[in-house]
C-alpha cells in the first residue's frame, strides 16, 4: 500500500516534468500526453519487456496510464506555477526514482532473477522514463551527464535487495530504502555531486599534421 500510493504520487511529478519537456517544444495535447506518459511509466514498460514480464504494468492497471495523461494536460494549464515550484518537483522526482528503482527490483526478485538482473532492473525502472522523454524531444539524455541519477538508482536496488537477503522485514527494508535513496539523491542536487565525466576532445589526425606544406 506504501509503494502504490508513492508510485502514484511518483509517475504524476514525472508526468509534469514530461509536460513541461514538451511544451518547451511546442507539441500539441497528444504530445503532451506521449511525452508525459512515456516518463512517468516508460521506464517500468521497458523493464518489463526486457524481463518478459506481462502483462505490462500499465496494461495491467490501466488507471496509471489515464493518471499520466491526466498529469500532463493539468500541467499545460498550471505551467507557470509548476515552474516557480520547481523545487518540489526536483524533491518529487527524488521519491519518485527511488520508488521505481525499488519496484523493478521487487518484480525482477519475484520472477527468481540473479542479483545483477534484480539490480539492472531497478536502474531501468528508475531512469529509462526520463531517457525516453529526452529522445522523444531531442535533447542530450540528463540522466547520463553530470546527473547523479542512474547511480542512485543502482545503489537503491543493491540496498533493497541487500536488506532483503539477509532476513530484515520488508516493510523496515522498503522505508529504509526509501530514506538512505532520498537522502542520497537530495545531498546529491545541493552538493552537486556527480560521477566522473570522461572527455574526450576532437583530435587532428597524425597524417595532417605531418603533410608538408603546399609551395
Amino acid at each position: 500500500m506504501l509503494l502504490t500510493t508513492l508510485y502514484i504520487i511518483g509517475i504524476t511529478a514525472e508526468a509534469m516534468t514530461g509536460a513541461l519537456a514538451a511544451g518547451k517544444r511546442h507539441m500539441d495535447w497528444f504530445g503532451v500526453m506521449l511525452v508525459a506518459s512515456a516518463t512517468a511509466i516508460g521506464g517500468g514498460t521497458v523493464r518489463d519487456v526486457l524481463l518478459g514480464h506481462y502483462p505490462l504494468g500499465w496494461v495491467a492497471n490501466p488507471q496509471y496510464l489515464a493518471i499520466t495523461c491526466l498529469a500532463g494536460l493539468f500541467t499545460t494549464m498550471v505551467a507557470p506555477q509548476v515552474v516557480r515550484f520547481h523545487k518540489v518537483f526536483v524533491l518529487l522526482d527524488s521519491l519518485g526514482l527511488i520508488v521505481f528503482s525499488i519496484i523493478g527490483c521487487r518484480v525482477a526478485m519475484d520472477m527468481g532473477l540473479s542479483p545483477l538482473i534484480c539490480l539492472v532492473a531497478a536502474v531501468v525502472t528508475g531512469v529509462f522514463g526520463g531517457l525516453l522523454r529526452d529522445m522523444i524531444t531531442r535533447r542530450p539524455p540528463l540522466v547520463l551527464q553530470k546527473e547523479f541519477y542512474a547511480s542512485v538508482a543502482f545503489i537503491a536496488g543493491g540496498m533493497y535487495y541487500g536488506l532483503l537477503y539477509l532476513g530484515v522485514e520488508e516493510t523496515v527494508v522498503t522505508i529504509s530504502t526509501l530514506v538512505v535513496g532520498f537522502g542520497i539523491r537530495v545531498a546529491a542536487v545541493q552538493f552537486g555531486w556527480s560521477l566522473p565525466v570522461f572527455r574526450l576532445e576532437e583530435i587532428e589526425p597524425v597524417a595532417e599534421k605531418l603533410e608538408a606544406p603546399k609551395s
